[in-house]
């Protein structure tokens, strides 16, 4: 019966081991994986964000948007003002907990 127990414990014992094994190895890949050099599609991907996040900051919003999508914005906010009151719709809400 204790020989039952302590076998029973030991397989617990080697799964969890083998649990927290397999996933300090998969995180380990992932880490390995950003040192080295990307793959040419996954580069061009990043370096294309890049220039966006670069150019929308110079811009001061999106990029490359026509006379189009800001009439579109200000009927979307207009609508959202009557729908939910006042208040500026293009900032995160503060919330205060006490």
């Amino acid at each position: 019966m204790i020989l039952r127990q302590i076998l029973r414990l030991s397989s617990l014992f080697r799964s969890a081991v083998s649990v927290q094994l397999r996933r300090n190895i998969g995180l380990s890949a992932i880490v390995f994986n950003k040192t080295k050099e990307l793959d040419p599609v996954q580069k061009l991907f990043l370096d294309k964000i890049r220039e966006y996040n670069t150019k929308s900051k110079q811009a001061g919003g999106p990029v490359d948007a026509g006379p189009d999508f800001q009439k579109d914005m200000n009927e979307s906010l207009a609508r959202l003002q009557r729908a939910y009151g006042e208040g500026d719709l293009t900032k995160f809400p503060e919330f205060k907990f006490e």
